[in-house]
């Protein structure tokens, strides 16, 4: 049986040193998931530079740590490069297989949430590979996400096609209206 207790856990920002476990976790659904579309797990001096890049572009990446190890880790990323979307981004967050269901995803992207919430952005969209992907999808749900659609067949990985769930929420009160003079918005993000 697999436990589910809850993991005394620590929030933090994410730093360079942290990418080796981030990048063990990662290799993980890379290398047997469709949970991510990468087929090669990048190295871990490929993901300081993804981490370096996501800190350059003003957005969070947290790591979730119990017992001194890092056990998972999410970020924001753009949702999409034109100016237009620079109050929406994309989460994604990756969770050690040793302590799912242990509360780490649900304590992991509502950090995530509100600290999105707190620097201004009003939507923060989820895509997940695999519409198989249950425990993703009840994490999103769980942290107040709604399924938008579902894109059928995009993907090919481990030889079949694989979907892609859009989940979607608001962040704070997303619909107060535009932004005044005193909090302008957000400069549109650098491109990739």
């Amino acid at each position: 049986m697999i436990p589910t207790h809850q993991l005394p856990l620590t929030i933090r920002d994410a730093t360079a040193a942290d990418m080796e476990a981030v990048q063990a976790i990662y290799s993980f659904y890379v290398t047997r998931t469709c949970a991510s579309f990468e087929e090669d797990p990048p190295s871990v001096e490929e993901m300081r530079r993804r981490l370096a890049k996501t800190y350059e572009r003003g957005l969070p990446y947290l790591v979730a740590e119990s017992d001194g190890e890092v056990v998972g880790y999410t970020y924001a990323g753009p949702w999409r490069f034109r100016s237009a979307y620079r109050y929406t981004i994309e989460d994604s967050i990756y969770v050690a297989p040793s302590v799912t269901r242990r509360g780490v995803g649900s304590t992991l992207l509502g950090a995530l949430v509100d600290r999105c919430t707190e620097l201004g952005y009003r939507q923060m969209i989820g895509v997940i590979g695999d519409s198989a992907n249950h425990g993703s999808i009840g994490l999103h749900r769980r942290l107040g996400f709604r399924q938008e659609g579902v894109l059928r067949g995009v993907g090919l990985k481990h030889g079949r096609w694989v979907d892609v769930v859009i989940m979607h929420r608001p962040l704070g009160d997303a619909n107060m209206g535009l932004p005044d003079s005193e909090h302008p918005g957000l400069p549109p993000m650098p491109l990739p």
